[in-house]
């Protein structure tokens, strides 16, 4: 009989995951609490294995069709003014030709079409409370069905709900990195194609990113500004969010004023933190956590959806051949080191992306004129340091 599994979660590593304990014989379920597949949002990239896991997904030539080949990435001064522009590898450490950048709703369209026919998904339904038994774990829903999985893996983000039941309190995981962020779609007036530019002062950045062609009619605009903490009370408030971003770019050049307008009426506007997750054990009894909701590197890493699809690979790699509880265990030895890796990742290189002080701006100001000591051989080494397991034979 084939074991069942729970997944909360159908982002990246959700329906990665699923794909893979399919093949490997498992029944699974996957909830999520949105009513669809989300669409659209801003460009991801696939690195170093992430890529070998599409491929052996089959999914790498269709990934490829959607690359947006981001061209340029201009870096600017106080006053608009440029201080130089630059192929997106010399800051990402991207192997041209190996390498994939795809909006991230491309990327997740991909992953359900490949499963949708094979799995069990629930949209609308969300993971209320869950009972590890021991032999089994019994969970209930926010829609009040009951059922009980073999298995639950939370695959449910920064924020994990699975985690918080399973684990205890998000706080006592989260790493705040001292910035919050808003992400949001506004109108393409500068006539932007397929590149990026990213203002800076202390402690406050904003950048503008066009994944399309010249005639498209948005881009995606964010607003970076450190904060000393973490502001929890906001989350759930759409208007106090406004609020604040707007605050803290009251009185900003270059295109700022024209982003805040664009922010405030936005439909689809993202507030978050920076932060990571750092946990001791990413599995306890019969449930474990895979991308964000076990070990989240933050988007200054920009790593966070190759370890999702790496995660999900390896997961169901080691479940596919061993008890949970040795699986589990061989999971997180093969992946805690790349992890870890990754995670420094974020920390190493804010200065460039949002500087925090006058001191790091002038840094910030200085590498970029003379395109030294920049981060993209590091991260490059960074990404490929893991190298994938053969691939098992399905049942």
């Amino acid at each position: 009989m084939s074991r069942s599994v729970l997944i909360s979660g159908a982002s990246i590593a959700g329906p990665a995951l699923a794909y893979w304990l399919n093949r490997y014989g498992f029944a699974v379920t996957v909830v999520e609490k949105a009513a669809a597949v989300r669409g659209g949002g801003y460009p991801i990239d696939m690195r170093g294995p992430a890529v070998e896991v599409l491929r052996r997904m089959g999914l790498a030539e269709q990934a490829r069709e959607r690359h947006v080949a981001t061209r340029r990435l201009s870096f600017l001064d106080a006053d608009g003014s440029v201080l130089n522009s630059v192929a997106p590898t010399v800051i990402t450490g991207d192997e041209a030709g190996h390498d994939i950048e795809l909006a991230r709703g491309d990327l997740t369209s991909l992953l359900y079409d490949a499963v949708r026919d094979d799995v069990e998904f629930r949209f609308s339904e969300s993971i209320a409370a869950l009972a590890d038994r021991g032999d089994r774990v019994d969970v209930t829903f926010a829609s009040g069905r009951s059922q009980t999985f073999d298995l639950v893996i939370g695959a449910d983000g920064l924020h994990s709900k699975t985690r918080s039941l399973a684990f205890g309190p998000e706080e006592q995981f989260h790493r705040y990195l001292g910035y919050c962020f808003a992400g949001f779609t506004m109108p393409n007036y500068l006539g932007l194609s397929h590149e990026g530019m990213s203002w800076a002062v202390a402690g406050r950045s904003a950048s503008l990113y066009a994944a399309g062609d010249r005639d498209g009619d948005h881009v995606h605009g964010f607003l970076v500004f450190t904060r000393a903490d973490a502001p929890f009370e906001a989350f759930a408030d759409p208007a106090a969010q406004r609020e604040l971003v707007a605050s803290r770019f009251e009185g900003c050049g270059w295109e700022v004023p024209r982003m805040v307008e664009a922010m405030r009426s936005a439909d689809d506007l993202f507030f978050d933190v920076v932060s990571q997750i750092h946990m001791p054990v990413w599995s306890k009894g019969r449930v474990a956590l895979a991308g964000d909701a076990a070990h989240a590197t933050s988007f200054l890493s920009g790593q966070g959806s190759s370890l999702a699809m790496i995660g999900a690979y390896l997961l169901a790699y080691e479940l596919a051949d061993a008890p949970h509880d040795v699986a589990f265990a061989a999971y997180e030895r093969r992946s805690r080191e790349f992890v870890e890796a990754n995670q420094a990742l974020a920390t190493g290189g804010s200065a460039l992306m949002s500087p925090r002080t006058e001191a790091e701006v002038a840094a910030r100001s200085a590498a970029l004129r003379a395109l030294d000591g920049l981060p993209g051989e590091e991260h490059s080494e960074v990404h490929n340091l893991l190298t994938l397991p053969p691939e098992r034979t399905t049942v």
